[in-house]
């Protein structure tokens, strides 16, 4: 299936979805122009030793005779506005425990998706972190995708205390992890033992295949004195652009300019 030129032309910048139609539940947004649309069944049929949940759930929409259902949420956009709605979506989609299957949360989701309104207040009064506040073996790890609106602080150190790929000669060094979330300390634990966490690939080539990562024993201290030197402030300007890595060891590390 294919937009004829007339309606691409129409079309502009839009923003889609996919739909599952075994059971009408939506598993990825996008946004483009044209026919990229129609690009994922393209791609789960050529690129059939790609590494991607969402070609698996194509292919198995496709092995029960079905095809997913296309929808245009919105059209006639600018590209500016395709990215602001398509984060919007997957936002929302991801909140709502919905099967989306896209990797990253869209463009600036980090800085300017979905929180609640405390969120809001904290980030926006947040002071930087000095280097002089960091503790000698301090590490900083990512749980944007992970953290849920509404955790608990038990929540918080459940998502932060596993599954993390680390050089195992490296472990005795990390004294104190501090969660970070959308560039904010939300949690500060200080570690007193590691231990093996084996993960099993769900999806692509080397589904079934397993891999060694870590996970650590701690005490929280977000409400000590250790803990207070850090919670609510921000790091982001200790990370750099692009970085893909959830976990970043900020002792020693300078700001970025």
């Amino acid at each position: 299936m294919e937009f004829d030129e007339k309606t691409q032309q129409q079309l502009s910048y839009y923003v889609y979805i996919l739909v599952d139609p075994c059971d009408m539940q939506p598993f990825y947004i996008g946004k483009g122009k044209n026919n990229r649309v129609f690009d994922h069944i393209k791609g789960a049929l050529k690129d059939t030793s790609k590494d991607s949940l969402k070609y698996d759930i194509i292919r198995q929409i496709q092995a029960k005779d079905k095809q997913p259902f296309h929808y245009i949420v919105r059209h006639g956009l600018s590209e500016k506005e395709a990215f602001t709605l398509e984060a919007s979506l997957i936002d929302l989609l991801s909140f709502m425990h919905y099967k989306k299957t896209n990797r990253t949360g869209g463009h600036n989701s980090a800085e300017k998706g979905m929180m609640t309104a405390d969120e809001l207040m904290r980030i926006y009064n947040a002071q930087e972190l000095q280097p002089s506040s960091i503790l000698e073996g301090t590490v900083a790890i990512n749980i944007n995708r992970k953290y849920k609106r509404g955790f608990t602080k038990d929540s918080i150190s459940e998502v932060t205390r596993e599954s993390w790929v680390i050089a195992k000669k490296k472990l005795p060094t990390i004294k104190y992890v501090l969660s970070e979330y959308r560039g904010l300390v939300v949690g500060v634990f200080e570690v007193y033992g590691w231990y093996p966490v084996t993960v099993t690939q769900e999806s692509g080539k080397n589904k079934g295949k397993t891999k060694t990562r870590y996970g650590f024993y701690y005490h929280d201290k977000s409400n000590s004195d250790i803990g207070r030197r850090y919670m609510n402030h921000s790091i982001a300007h200790y990370k750099k652009r692009g970085e893909a890595s959830p976990v970043i060891y900020l002792y020693g590390r300078m700001p970025q300019q």
